[in-house]
């Protein structure tokens, strides 16, 4: 009888004898590489919705600047202080009629492109019964959540650079260059008007963060992209009903909106930092809680859509 020693039974194929065969891999794949932003934004930005709601936000100087011209001085004597002596300067340069396009938008106009671009994201592929597929292609599920984010949030800030940027170039045309005047009676030259105007944006993009965030977080937990868009809508609306409450006292400084014109400090000569470095670290302490829960939610979420 032979002896057959150390040699029965055979090694298995592998890195060594008796280890298990390396699981197959399909040659070329590289998880960071699918899904591409580019690919993404593009997808994005050859829809309707895209380009319906570009077309709203382009017309809105348009239709301000009509409103002026058939009603003659801007303002009235219905209107608030603040609200009718910004008004009032209206149409005295480029950069007051680009400041009044932020400010009658900054309440409710601007929160619609956000929680559009934002809530219809992961939400439109469960409602095309393609999210299933775009899972299975394989695309990562935090690389396709971070690709629709970056473009999400991009659409975003090209909406709020189109309006006030559109309001400088026809207010320049219609009104003339010069200096941006303000409430107060103070005034910014017209060289900082500019740079001051971008700033203002800059923090109205960082406020809005909490609505993103919000419409982001329920596009992954429903199927619906109007319930998405809808209930960070709705829940914006109701933030400003809560501040509007006097009776909260100190408890409204916790609410985003308190700070939502916080902006317009920023356009005075002596720049004021204080109320905007308040709501811009509210606003991102929301938004980062917001966008977590999307993350973490997503990643267990059992996909059948």
């Amino acid at each position: 009888m032979t002896h057959l020693g150390n040699s029965w039974p055979p090694p298995l194929p592998g890195n060594g004898a008796g280890a298990a065969p390396a699981s197959p891999r399909a040659e070329g794949y590289r998880p960071g590489r699918t899904l591409p932003v580019r690919v993404e934004l593009r997808r994005q930005l050859t829809r309707r919705r895209t380009a319906v709601m570009g077309a709203v936000l382009f017309l809105l100087p348009c239709v301000l600047a009509v409103a002026f011209a058939v009603g003659g001085t801007p303002g009235g004597e219905g209107a608030n202080a603040q609200r009718g002596t910004l008004m009032d300067s209206a149409t005295r340069s480029g950069a007051d009629f680009a400041a009044v396009c932020l400010f009658v938008s900054a309440g409710f106009l601007l929160v619609v492109p956000v929680a559009l671009f934002c809530g219809d994201t992961v939400a439109s592929e469960a409602n095309w019964s393609t999210l299933r597929y775009l899972l299975a292609a394989p695309v990562a599920r935090h690389r396709l959540l971070a690709s629709k984010l970056a473009v999400a949030l991009a659409c975003s800030l090209a909406a709020m650079i189109l309006l006030p940027l559109v309001g400088l170039l026809l207010g320049t045309a219609l009104y003339g260059w010069g200096a941006l005047e303000l409430p107060t009676g103070d005034s910014v030259s017209a060289g900082a008007a500019v740079p001051r105007l971008a700033l203002a944006v800059a923090y109205l993009f960082v406020s809005q963060l909490v609505t993103a965030a919000l419409a982001f977080w329920l596009s992954t937990r429903t199927d619906a992209p109007l319930g998405a868009v809808g209930g960070a809508v709705g829940l914006t609306i109701v933030g400003n009903v809560l501040d509007a409450v006097t009776a909260l006292g100190h408890w409204r400084d916790f609410l985003p909106a308190h700070w939502q014109f916080a902006w317009t400090d920023l356009l005075s000569p002596d720049l004021d930092w204080h109320g905007a470095a308040k709501g811009a670290a509210i606003s991102l302490t929301y938004a980062l809680i917001l966008f977590a829960l999307a993350f973490r939610g997503f990643a267990r979420k059992d996909v059948v859509s």
